[in-house]
């Protein structure tokens, strides 16, 4: 008898963390684009300050960033249990947050761009000032990155969340602490490589190694150190590109008008011969990655004339 409860036992437990395995797949996909996003960002955080001292700040944003899951996985499921209603609105606010944020930065580069540069130009004279409070300086960095995170985790949290509402809530705690904790230490050890990729090209041009081997190695650092703006650069793109589809994504699936719209016009595309087969898979991403943009652009035009008004 208390071998047949223990395989029971041991049946449910398999079942649950099956349960999990597969809703942390779906979740690690609904939460890509803000990985995206987060890498970007963070990796962008953290650049600036010297050389020796980025791992340390990497580091010390790390431990910010699992404090900030200590806080929000607990009210995560709090809110599961107490409010279980109050999902589906924090996960609008949350795609509405990814659209805003995604147009911002878009009409931020054209709208801004002397404003970058002066901030560029105050960065580099900061840093070549021997007399700079650097700890002033990277303390501020952290609590922005701190900041930034909340935010961005509060976000890849909603939308776990979101995946797992109809899960029991040893399945939702699992998955969403899977998430959290996991995504941590994948960003910030991914944000630790991308800030030391320019040292480590940097590392390699000054390779002492004779012949071929030498010249080999010396090539590939040059081409790290032209590689690493570009891959900062193409972060920030793709992570935009993906607030855009996620946000879309979240809108066009959790309000039925759009959720509608979206169908009949995908079903009504699919009725073009062969030309609409082609097209109809990507329609419903390409519409919603358009309804990201669109209220993203309401919601940063409205922020605009606001702040117009006030003065």
């Amino acid at each position: 008898m208390a071998g047949a409860s223990l395989l029971l036992l041991l049946d449910d437990i398999a079942a649950v963390l099956d349960d999990v395995a597969v809703m942390t797949k779906i979740a690690a996909r609904k939460t890509a684009a803000v990985l995206g996003d987060d890498l970007a960002v963070n990796a962008d955080k953290v650049t600036g300050v010297r050389a020796n001292r980025e791992l340390p700040v990497v580091w010390a944003v790390a431990k910010g960033s699992m404090r900030n899951k200590l806080i929000l996985v607990p009210a995560a499921m709090l809110v599961s249990v107490v409010a279980n209603w109050l999902i589906t609105p924090l996960l609008v606010l949350g795609g509405l947050y990814l659209c805003y944020e995604g147009f911002e930065k878009v009409a931020h580069r054209f709208m801004h761009s002397e404003e970058e540069a002066a901030n560029s130009k105050a960065l580099s004279a900061t840093l070549a000032d021997p007399n700079s409070d650097m700890v002033a300086f990277e303390n501020e960095k952290i609590r922005g990155a701190i900041r930034t995170d909340m935010i961005l985790s509060g976000e890849i949290i909603v939308i776990t969340l979101g995946v797992v509402v109809d899960s029991g809530l040893v399945t939702q705690f699992f998955v969403v602490a899977t998430i959290a904790f996991g995504m941590t230490i994948g960003v910030y050890g991914l944000v630790a490589g991308i800030v030391k990729l320019d040292d480590g090209g940097l590392y390699l041009t000054r390779s002492k190694a004779k012949g071929l081997w030498g010249q080999s190695l010396r090539w590939v650092g040059v081409g790290l150190v032209n590689f690493a703006p570009m891959l900062m650069k193409g972060l920030t793109i793709v992570g935009t590109i993906a607030m855009f589809m996620v946000g879309g994504g979240i809108l066009s699936h959790e309000i039925s008008v759009f959720h509608h719209g979206v169908e009949a016009a995908t079903a009504a595309i699919g009725s073009w011969n062969a030309l609409g087969a082609f097209l109809q898979p990507a329609t419903p991403t390409f519409l919603s990655t358009l309804l990201g943009v669109v209220a993203g652009a309401i919601i940063v035009t409205g922020f605009e004339l606001w702040e117009f008004v006030r003065r």
